[in-house]
């Protein structure tokens, strides 16, 4: 079985950087997990951002952080989840002021293609959109949000969230990998990015530590 990346993605994922395949090759049957550590140059949009961010802070799905080489670590874990599903953490770990900040993200292939769960509990559902640059980088796109929680379950509107704009590539002269991520909402702006480099390293794993899986798993795609 390959990643789900990999079976998303179809032939382009051999597009890829062969870094990249690796990276984006974490999954049950290649038996092994990505930790990567960098740092970032975190930015945020106008003062009216701020609740926003403060609100999606609260369930790790976004932070008012903002500096230079901020310090900041990404975790890529395979499991199976309690409904069977094939799943890998993008749980990353942001270290400014007093207290880390976290953005939590737990990823699973849907009928659409990689579905993106955000968050502690899963509220958040989103489509993501990917595609192989001709440097055999990433690229990542979100689509549509569905938010769930209990028997309550509609689209989110977008007015009061944003898009994710996300390349991810590897930089053979620095020996790093490169990132770069935009938010934006489509009536208000530019809300929240950043960009910065980071190192992997490779370790076996066959689970995730509970610290990186959600407190519940949402069955609704």
């Amino acid at each position: 079985m390959t990643s789900i990346f990999e079976r998303a993605l179809g032939a382009d994922f051999t597009r890829l950087h062969p870094m990249m395949q690796k990276r984006f090759g974490v999954g049950l049957s290649s038996g092994y997990a990505c930790v990567g550590r960098g740092t970032l140059t975190i930015t945020r949009g106008p003062w009216w951002t701020v609740p926003f961010l403060q609100f999606g802070r609260l369930r790790n799905i976004l932070t008012p952080v903002t500096g230079v080489d901020v310090p900041f670590t990404v975790e890529n874990y395979p499991y199976r989840d309690p409904l069977g599903r094939e799943t890998v953490t993008f749980v990353r770990e942001y270290r400014a002021g007093r207290r880390p900040t976290r953005f939590d993200a737990t990823m699973v292939l849907g009928a659409r293609g990689v579905l993106d769960y955000l968050g502690t509990h899963q509220h958040l559902a989103v489509d993501l959109e990917l595609a192989v640059d001709a440097d055999g980088g990433l690229r990542l796109e979100s689509g549509p949000q569905r938010f769930y929680e209990g028997p309550i379950a509609f689209r989110f509107p977008m007015l009061f969230s944003g898009y994710a704009s996300l390349r991810e590539r590897f930089d053979d002269e620095a020996d790093r990998y490169r990132i770069s991520l935009r938010v934006s909402n489509r009536v208000f702006g530019f809300l929240f990015g950043y960009e910065g480099t980071f190192t992997c390293e490779f370790s076996d794993a066959a689970d995730a530590p509970d610290r990186l899986k959600p407190v519940r798993h949402e069955h609704r795609m």
